[in-house]
């Protein structure tokens, strides 16, 4: 194995190759870390998680509660509503009051859609801007 020490007594040339020893070393080590921590990064086991964000709700006494049965039936906290004019109407006056209250929306799981498509639908007629839905958080270690 032969090794360069430089120029030759009767040789006044200069070397111009690059000593690669440094990139190869550093390269090395950066290697070497990106493989020691992808594993811990990324897990094997595929499962799949549940896509449910639980958020803490404020009651404020100003929020509209609106509520869907399963026959489909709407009620404006415990009053039965008369149609969706009826709904429209109500929720008008509110929509003018500032700032302005949140409709929560109380849809039976056996509802139809529809149902409560219909309230939705009524909201943006009327111009209310924030619609929640009311959900009932999962069993715990379920």
């Amino acid at each position: 194995m032969a090794m360069n020490m430089g120029p030759a007594e009767g040789d006044d040339a200069v070397m111009s190759n690059i000593n690669t020893t440094p990139l190869v070393d550093v390269m090395l080590v950066l290697l070497i870390i990106f493989l020691i921590t992808i594993p811990a990064v990324t897990t094997s086991i595929k499962v799949s998680l549940p896509k449910l964000r639980v958020e803490a709700r404020e009651t404020k006494p100003e929020n509209i509660v609106i509520s869907v049965d399963k026959a489909g039936h709407s009620f404006w906290y415990d009053t039965q509503l008369a149609g969706r004019d009826d709904l429209v109407r109500r929720l008008k006056k509110i929509s003018t009051l500032q700032p302005q209250p949140e409709v929560q929306i109380r849809g039976d799981m056996d509802a139809r859609y529809d149902s409560v498509g219909r309230i939705m639908y009524a909201c943006q007629l009327a111009g209310i801007a924030k619609v929640t839905f009311i959900t009932e958080p999962p069993p715990l270690g379920g």
